[in-house]
């Protein structure tokens, strides 16, 4: 695991591969105590001086997206290339992979990485989504994805139940080949044509994607997507910011959301 972040510092992740379903890590958390100790206690702006020293010591461009207090003592939380990376405040320890709290039992999140990622998402505008909206909404969740990746096209064929259930899907764009691909081109076609959901749906099927082009925000989304901490598709998250994983299966969807609140 360790081999891919660092890959990912020196600039050459690649966000070819859909997102699997997958258990949280616990294991994740299991050097926080002990890194903790070791670093002592500095001050918030000194352990982020001292983080952003150390990853630029792997990659001089380092470039984080957010960093800030990670919601256990001890380490940063930082976002970076896609990914959430949680660092010493002495620079030496590096996990990755989103921590799971036991006792919440929830992945585990900061107040500030949720308002970040809150405000991000906000801010994207509903003309620039694809949204499929139950007739008594309860709950919404923004969904970035993908038209090729085969677990985009499982969570699309539950968006009726979802939808009764009162899920609302907003989906945002995220070509996972990069801009330029043709995913990339396909998605801006989707986006351009006239009856949006309809395409959508179709490409999702397999169906060949008409050719189209216009104003759009396909690369802006994937772009934002980066930001906020996508890597694979799809990424689905709930309205306060929460990053819900890749697929999951409805009735597990809604008791999340319930969980949260959300």
């Amino acid at each position: 695991m360790l081999r891919v972040t660092v890959v990912a510092l020196l600039g050459a992740l690649s966000l070819t591969a859909c997102a699997q379903p997958s258990a949280p890590a616990a294991r994740s958390t299991a050097a926080a105590p002990a890194a903790a100790a070791a670093a002592g206690a500095v001050s918030p702006e000194q352990a982020e001086k001292t983080v952003r020293t150390a990853l630029q010591g792997l990659n001089p461009n380092f470039k984080p997206d957010f960093i800030g207090a990670a919601p256990f003592p001890g380490f940063r939380e930082v976002l970076v290339s896609g990914q959430v990376l949680y660092v010493s405040d002495d620079g030496r320890f590096l996990i990755q992979d989103q921590p799971y709290d036991i006792q919440a039992r929830r992945p585990a999140s900061s107040t500030a990485l949720l308002q970040y990622r809150k405000e991000k998402l906000d801010g994207i505008q509903r003309g620039d989504r694809i949204i499929f909206a139950a007739a008594n909404p309860k709950h919404t969740i923004t969904v970035f994805t993908d038209i090729e990746c085969g677990y985009c096209r499982k969570l699309h064929q539950d968006v009726p139940e979802l939808n009764r259930m009162g899920i609302s899907v907003e989906y945002v764009a995220f070509p996972r080949m990069g801009l330029g691909s043709k995913d990339y081109t396909d998605m801006i076609s989707v986006w351009c044509a006239v009856d949006r959901r309809k395409a959508l749906t179709e490409a999702k099927e397999g169906q060949p994607v008409a050719p189209k082009n216009c104003t759009n925000p396909v690369a802006m989304q994937y772009t934002l997507g980066q930001q906020v901490g996508v890597s694979g598709t799809p990424a689905i998250f709930a309205a306060d910011g929460t990053q819900l994983g890749g697929y999951i299966a409805p009735a597990q969807m809604k008791a999340a959301l319930e969980k949260l609140g959300q």
